[in-house]
């Protein structure tokens, strides 16, 4: 499969929808979609909990982004940081009630966005073949 290149017309095209996104979350007073990814990770986590570490993997941050945004957020009261179980070292980061209350409420501007964005363009057969790509990347990265 070809990867998309920089300044290709799939790149530009997924920059354009992120951004289209990013502007509806502006304008309902929210933060940005990284704010979404870290709070969406969190919540997905049986316990709630993830190491840094696991965030930057999942979200494709960089480690001195990362820190800053958890810095914001956890200022927000969205996250904490929490001692990791048998090493003082090291910190987990927990979501807070606050922090999955905010996602819910980003992903009723998300959502309706990425359908209108992409769905709105895909078929029924279409959405469904995409939705079962997905998973299989999704359960791929889990083993």
């Amino acid at each position: 499969m070809r990867s998309p290149t920089p300044g290709s017309t799939w790149s530009g095209r997924g920059e354009e929808v992120v951004g289209q996104i990013e502007a509806e979350l502006r304008g309902a007073d929210f933060p940005n979609l990284s704010w979404y990814d870290v709070l969406l990770h969190l919540k997905r986590r049986p316990d709630g909990r993830s190491s840094p570490r696991e965030i930057e993997d999942a979200g494709l941050f960089e480690q001195y982004n990362l820190s800053r945004l958890l810095d914001r957020m956890e200022t927000e009261g969205l996250v904490r940081r929490v001692p990791y179980p048998g090493d003082k070292r090291r910190q987990l980061v927990e979501i807070t009630e606050e922090g999955r209350l905010l996602q819910r409420r980003m992903w009723g501007v998300y959502g309706p966005a990425i359908n209108r964005s992409i769905g709105e363009k895909l078929t029924d057969e279409e959405a469904a073949h995409l939705a079962a790509l997905l998973l299989k990347l999704m359960r791929s990265e889990n083993t």
